[in-house]
């Protein structure tokens, strides 16, 4: 069988190189990239096909699309797939309103917020997930209600600014990496 003709720059080798490598990108896309690899090399469509598991119509295309368009060929096209179906009020109500809880709650939930916006909490965390936005986390510094806080904490600062004599000064946080929810107090 006949040989797909490819050339390949420095640049397209190596990104395709990595492409099969990669532990993290889809099999799907690090076997195309193995396909343009072998033809560049010189394999012919039938080894091609028995090294990759691909049909010689599927490998052909694959080599026609990578000479047409390059590295960009090897993407899947936009459109592929189901369409996402959210109302755009739905979508922009829950975007809006996750820095603005209820009043009488102290955030946002997956399932109260849909329940607010008339979608799933399916739909809700990959809303959230798709914005990098996480209601259950606290941005700031919590105060304490103490009302003794201000006077501890300036005796806190100045046992670090000037320890006593022979004193070690240690500090030791309870739970450094957990944090507080918006209903506890420190």
């Amino acid at each position: 069988m006949n040989t797909p003709k490819i050339v390949l720059s420095p640049e397209e080798h190596a990104e395709l190189s990595r492409r099969v490598r990669s532990a993290t990108i889809s099999q799907r896309d690090g076997r195309r990239a193995r396909v343009i690899l072998l033809a560049a090399q010189g394999c012919t469509r039938v080894e091609i096909a028995r090294l990759t598991g691909f049909s010689l119509p599927v490998i052909t295309c694959w080599c026609q699309r990578f000479q047409a368009q390059r590295l960009d060929s090897l993407l899947d096209k936009p459109g592929r797939g189901r369409k996402p179906f959210l109302p755009l009020e739905a979508v922009r109500r829950v975007l809006e309103q996750v820095t603005q809880p209820r009043i009488g709650e102290p955030r946002w939930s997956c399932r109260s917020m849909a329940r607010a916006a008339g979608i799933s909490a399916t739909s809700v965390h990959k809303l959230w997930a798709a914005n990098d936005l996480k209601p259950h986390l606290t941005r700031t510094f919590k105060l304490s209600n103490d009302p003794h806080f201000e006077e501890k904490f300036w005796e806190v600062i100045g046992l670090y600014l000037d320890p006593p004599d022979k004193a070690l000064v240690l500090c030791c946080d309870e739970k450094s990496q957990v944090q507080a929810l918006e209903r506890t107090q420190p």
